[in-house]
């Protein structure tokens, strides 16, 4: 009985044997590849997105260009890991403020949203640069980059929707967009669904479109000379920059969107 026991643990440890041998490499090959990512973002720093190679970080690794390449195929599935991995940190960022705020509070999860942007930009400014700065050139971005990109405008999406959940500040629930504006919405509308008004969805590209712009301008050295930069002033300057895309939401800092106003009753003759 005790040789069989023994014939069936030393049977089950050898069929155990490959998978323990396969999560090891795996986690090695975790590991490299952290490696070559980790000096593929040093490089950036110095070289920029366009000047990144494979031949550059084998030799700070100290291995051959081959060992290299046996783990990243070629310089563009590089940048492509390295995007990829920009967008899903900044994604994460934005999420995770944003959900930490009550969910009534529309204004505390815009402005939670705008700040997780900036804070991440400021940290990690040559990931920024790859992501919304200059295209790389020769480089075009796989479907695999479409749905970490969308992490963070997903974020604003659903403030939308729930700002559209409630009620509208006039100006919003009456305003309506040209035919041609619509068509031009078509896609994200297919996004974001019927329930948020054409006029909405366009003042949250409009918005969107500002706070990327405003923290490109603040991280590239276009702030220079405009806004001051004593301690403060440029997070001021940013706070009640949105606070007011807020209000053109239809946002107030109560977080709630505004209640339509009411009819005035016309005067009647004496």
């Amino acid at each position: 009985m005790i040789a069989l026991r023994q014939d069936v643990i030393m049977s089950q440890t050898e069929r155990d044997r490959p998978s323990v041998l396969r999560a090891a490499r795996e986690r090695t090959r975790a590991e490299i590849t952290r490696e070559i990512l980790d000096a593929a973002r040093r490089h950036l720093a110095t070289d920029g997105a366009s000047g990144l190679s494979l031949r550059a970080i084998a030799r700070e690794l100290g291995v051959s260009s081959s060992a290299v390449y046996g783990y990243v195929a070629s310089r563009d599935e590089l940048l492509t890991r390295l995007i990829v991995a920009a967008y899903d940190t900044l994604g994460s960022a934005a999420e995770t403020q944003e959900a930490a705020v009550d969910r009534e509070d529309l204004a505390g999860r815009w402005a939670a949203a705008c700040d997780a942007v900036r804070g991440w930009a400021l940290a990690n400014p040559n990931e920024y640069a790859l992501i919304y700065g200059t295209p790389v050139p020769g480089y075009i971005a796989p479907a695999a980059t479409i749905a970490p990109a969308a992490r963070v405008s997903s974020v604003l999406l659903g403030i939308l929707r729930d700002i559209a959940a409630g009620r509208l500040a006039p100006a919003t629930a009456e305003d309506d967009v040209p035919p041609d504006d619509r068509e031009a919405l078509a896609p994200a509308r297919s996004i974001v669904g019927p329930e948020v008004p054409d006029a909405l969805l366009h003042q949250g590209l409009m918005a969107w479109a500002a706070l990327f712009g405003t923290v490109s301008f603040e991280l590239f050295g276009q702030l220079h000379g405009i806004i001051g930069e004593q301690p403060g002033d440029r997070e001021a300057y940013f706070a009640e920059s949105v606070r007011r895309w807020a209000a053109q939401l239809g946002i107030t800092p109560a977080g709630t969107a505004p209640a339509a106003r009411k009819p005035t009753r016309p005067l009647e003759p004496a």
